[in-house]
């Protein structure tokens, strides 16, 4: 080898070796991110859990060691035990024999189960609006819905409450449109937003009715009114109240007898309903051009045909069996009352939900360890981001099938770990 050659060979290593100790650590990048959130005392853990037909809410939870452990789930969104009840199953059932498992694609492409065309008609007529659209997740509606509105509307200006979930944020973003933020559940502050935009834009107030995290409750006529008097549409997710609110179960917006009001309502079939998808309802022209436009819509495997028909089982018996939305009421009140009757700092909630605050993440991921490890009470801590720092919080879903002695038990034990771990039991100001 002459010097050239030599030389040439040097320089080619010393460009490997250089570009090698330059090379991006991407394993230590996604550790690092992993590590951070460790740090923070927000790293979450899924429970290994089966749950038991026809005995909701109990559960066998499998430890890390393969040894199981009867527990009792307190924090499932199936508000109503829909998902194990006989008359959705057995609908699942009798359509996976029929038709079987899965849908063949996208409704463009496979075509649509008859299954689906009859929940869609079901739900229409349960909002009270002309057309309904399904979706795979309630997550997927509100992205793809709020996102296509702003192809279909140009210039349009979203007005977005505070504490929207996480997926209309999402949808609202994704759109690149103007957008404000009001303070949550302040319609003085979304008049003011609503004042200051042009009169002539298209202009739309994204909402909830339940707010999951807190319980609270919006108002709904009010944000109508104003909806009215500035020419917006109304967008509404009810994703936490429907089924449980109203006569028939639609939601709040039935309870508070303004259905009418509401030009698109956004639900999930995962929660009460018991199943699993999403969808909206709305003018069958608004239907119709969400469901021409929406990409989270044309490129999505439509819906199962077992989980149409058991959500149209679902509908139909909630529709039909008010005593189901009282019972859940009923518990819901016990527990908050018993709660606070035993000192522990019971968020103030108007809705089902009871969230009981702990304000700190690791004693909130120590104290739902413990219930789990120790008393078989499963609940998820509820910690940053899902809610702002320093406001960390148990919280719990009762349903109509825990009976008292499962909310003896879960009151005692949250006494003795607030004791235990030396939680502040100071009262929560409204």
């Amino acid at each position: 080898m002459d010097n050239a050659e030599r030389r040439a060979q040097l320089s080619a290593q010393s460009c490997i070796s250089e570009r090698t100790t330059v090379l991006f650590d991407y394993k230590a990048a996604f550790q690092n991110s992993v590590e951070q959130v460790r740090s923070e005392g927000r790293y979450r853990v899924f429970a290994d859990l089966k749950r038991l037909r026809g005995q909701f809410p109990q559960a066998v939870r499998r430890r890390d060691d393969g040894s199981e452990q009867d527990v009792v789930v307190w924090c499932s969104n199936d508000y109503l035990g829909m998902g194990q009840h006989p008359v959705v199953l057995d609908a699942m059932t009798a359509e996976i024999e029929a038709v079987g498992a899965g849908a063949g694609g996208t409704r463009n492409i496979s075509g649509t189960t008859r299954s689906a065309v009859d929940l869609e008609a079901e739900l229409a007529s349960w909002h009270q609006k002309e057309a309904a659209l399904l979706f795979t997740s309630g997550y997927v509606a509100n992205e793809a819905t709020l996102s296509t509105l702003q192809k279909i509307l140009p210039g349009l200006i979203i007005f977005s409450d505070a504490l929207n979930h996480a997926s209309m944020i999402e949808g609202i973003r994704h759109g690149g449109g103007p957008r404000h933020i009001f303070r949550h559940n302040d319609l003085a502050h979304l008049e003011e937003l609503l004042a200051a935009a042009p009169l002539a834009a298209p202009k739309l107030i994204a909402f909830e009715s339940v707010y999951s995290m807190d319980g609270d409750i919006a108002d709904i006529a009010g944000t109508i009114a104003l909806a009215k008097k500035y020419g917006a549409m109304t967008y509404l997710d009810e994703v936490h109240a429907v089924g449980l609110y109203g006569d028939t179960g639609a939601g709040v917006a039935e309870r508070d007898g303004v259905l009418d009001g509401i030009d698109i309502i956004e639900c999930t079939l995962g929660k009460a309903i018991g199943v699993m998808g999403g969808y909206i309802a709305a003018d069958a022209v608004i239907v119709d051009a969400v469901r021409s436009w929406a990409s989270g819509f044309i490129f999505t495997t439509s819906l199962p045909p077992a989980l149409t028909a058991g959500a149209l089982a679902s509908v139909r018996h909630l529709k039909a069996h008010p005593e189901l939305r009282d019972a859940h009421q009923e518990r819901a009140a016990t527990l908050k009352r018993r709660l606070v009757e035993a000192g522990i700092p019971v968020l103030p909630s108007v809705s089902h939900i009871v969230p009981v605050h702990v304000g700190d993440p690791v004693h909130c991921k120590l104290i739902s360890d413990m219930l789990l490890e120790d008393f078989g009470i499963y609940v998820q801590p509820i910690n940053y981001p899902t809610v702002p720092k320093g406001t960390e919080r148990l919280r719990f879903t009762p349903s109509p099938n825990h009976d008292d002695g499962m909310i003896d038990k879960l009151v005692d034990a949250m006494d003795r770990l607030f004791s235990h771990c030396n939680v502040a039991r100071r009262p929560v100001a409204a």
